[in-house]
């Protein structure tokens, strides 16, 4: 099963968690003495350099394979975003809203759960206290079909956290008030009647902005991915000094428990950044 998924072209992740799951599902049950023996004894997982040579892929550093957009791609896509019918009217609803993630570095659930009343302009912070996302519905147990917003828990006890606002962010927080506020007590970005946006709605959009800006797809997470990269790779001074954070600074910004999954999986290297920094230091 482990093969036929894996030159099915599926993720090595998701294969790596099919063992991980039958593993664990066999050895309950060689516990509970309802087998002999754990079949998955014999069964080892496949190293990822060989499972990716077996799709014909190669094996990069989790940080080549981040999706970021590029200064060009961001002039397209917010001149995309912000555009205008003859009317004056704005062609995508709520375009603010992906500009605010950029430049916070909040995941799509974060913002959706987002209340007015957890933001403090006087202060330039936010409150991350709850997120939205979509679940699978059940009758009791049963799956019934179709998804339904959940309004719930964070995704780690260090998601609960005060993200900074600059000016960017708190201008995007008054554009989206604009088009609705419901008051305090209601979401920041929220849907037609003032509850609670779906998901999948700001998803699409995002891909039709992108398709009519004639960038390279990418999802809502290349935001939070971008806003990393650039705190960490910085940006370069008139007099060639690089402004940056450190990266436990950025891994308290995004809600990392780690400073070791922000450096591995949100930040993509940029080395263009170091051209002529030596200047200066000969020795």
């Amino acid at each position: 099963m482990l093969n036929h998924w894996m030159y099915l072209g599926r993720s090595y992740s998701l294969v790596k968690k099919a063992y991980v799951l039958l593993n664990e599902y066999y050895r309950n049950l060689y516990v509970e003495e309802r087998i002999h023996k754990n079949p998955m004894d014999n069964v080892e997982m496949m190293k990822k350099a060989n499972f990716l040579s077996a799709q014909g892929k190669e094996d990069l550093p989790e940080c080549e394979t981040i999706e970021v957009f590029t200064d060009e791609e961001l002039e397209k896509f917010k001149a995309e975003a912000f555009r205008t019918h003859s009317t004056g009217n704005r062609v995508y609803q709520q375009a603010g809203a992906y500009i605010l993630m950029l430049n916070t570095g909040l995941r799509i659930g974060e913002l959706l759960g987002l209340l007015n009343s957890d933001i403090d302009l006087e202060n330039k912070t936010m409150t991350i206290r709850q997120a939205v996302k979509l679940v699978d519905q059940r009758d009791g147990t049963k799956l019934i079909g179709g998804k339904v917003k959940k309004v719930g828990k964070t995704k780690t006890t260090t998601s609960k956290r005060v993200v900074p606002l600059n000016s960017t962010a708190i201008e995007m927080i008054h554009d989206l008030r604009k088009e609705f506020y419901f008051g305090e007590d209601s979401p920041l970005v929220c849907d037609s009647g003032g509850d609670y946006a779906n998901p999948t709605n700001l998803r699409k959009r995002l891909y039709r902005i992108e398709d009519a800006a004639g960038i390279e797809t990418k999802g809502l997470h290349a935001f939070r991915h971008t806003f990393a990269t650039k705190l960490i790779n910085g940006t370069k001074r008139a007099d060639g000094s690089i402004k940056t954070l450190n990266i436990k600074a950025v891994a308290d910004i995004l809600g990392h428990t780690t400073t070791e999954i922000t450096e591995r999986y949100y930040v993509k290297k940029d080395n263009s950044r170091l051209t002529g920094i030596t200047d200066g230091f000969e020795i």
